[in-house]
């Protein structure tokens, strides 16, 4: 049992990226590549707030959430809102995340750093298996998140925008959605999230500048099996790949782990093409 509370928690990292992907493609129709290195600036500022700042955990957090939300600010206004064609911000947001793995290794440097986890760092019995209390956090956590999203979407005026949005943007705004103004705010919202969600992540992960890197390519595969701009599809898309890299590395051996989840990965693409939650739509041309 401890192996697949192991593959819970690496696969519920994976899914808080590809909520932070949805969250952005949902309202834009495209991908924040720096959404993984977002996500480990706020590590490193949880780091550095929890151990060289000596404060409180979730006083860093918030810290970090802020700071990252305007990086993201930022990133919005030079990688998206100049870019006219939507296939150039892949380009210039994949841009904006070397920029940020530079930055980090110059700020924080090249060797990773442990980030204490508010609950502690000691390993307990859980349901027949030993887990540590941050692996616990991280599945409440993404389960949270994703059923939030839902009600939200549902329950909201910006929830309800949003999914107009996400079917056909120009007749939302014909019915008076703002696009733009939601889409900043939803890019932003993504960061602030990343920012906060370092203070899981750090701990289960290390902050490491190679991190932003490894996270974008797994988040990226849990939403091509989920489905893009699907919640439920990044949760399951999270278990699906976190426990296959686990129980692969455990009983084939670590260097077989990524191979084990890019054969999973093409395997799901051939029978759905669109990913597991979301389903393929004809239209007339």
């Amino acid at each position: 049992m401890t192996i697949i509370w192991s593959g819970l928690a690496l696969g519920a990292v994976y899914a808080l990226v590809a909520i932070g992907y949805n969250i952005v493609f949902i309202a834009t129709k495209t991908f924040n590549f720096a959404q993984a290195q977002l996500m480990m600036v706020g590590a490193f500022i949880t780091y550095t707030g929890i151990v060289t700042l000596g404060l409180n955990p979730f006083i860093a957090a918030l810290i970090a959430m802020l700071v990252v939300a305007l990086i993201a600010y930022l990133e919005y206004i030079a990688a998206i809102r100049p870019v006219k064609d939507h296939h150039n911000i892949l380009v210039t947001t994949l841009g904006a995340s070397i920029l940020l793995d530079g930055a980090a290794q110059l700020v924080w440097g090249g060797e990773p750093l442990k980030v204490p986890f508010f609950f502690g760092d000691q390993a307990i019995d859980f349901l027949g298996g030993r887990v540590y209390p941050v692996e616990i956090f991280l599945v409440i956590a993404v389960a949270l998140l994703v059923v939030g999203f839902g009600i939200y979407g549902r329950l909201s005026l910006t929830g309800l925008a949003l999914r107009g949005m996400a079917e056909d943007g120009e007749a939302a705004q014909l019915r008076g959605v703002d696009i733009k103004r939601l889409a900043v705010m939803t890019f932003v919202f993504s960061g602030a999230l990343a920012g906060f969600l370092g203070m899981l992540v750090g701990p289960k992960t290390f902050a490491v500048t190679s991190l932003g890197a490894a996270l974008a390519l797994k988040g990226f595969v849990v939403l091509a099996i989920g489905g893009f701009g699907s919640m439920p599809g990044a949760i399951v898309g999270g278990v699906i790949v976190g426990l296959t890299e686990a129980l692969a590395a455990r009983y084939l051996g670590g260097e077989f782990a990524n191979l084990a989840v890019f054969v999973l990965l093409i395997t799901v693409l051939l029978v759905r093409p669109a990913g597991l939650f979301v389903r393929a739509r004809e239209r007339m041309v």
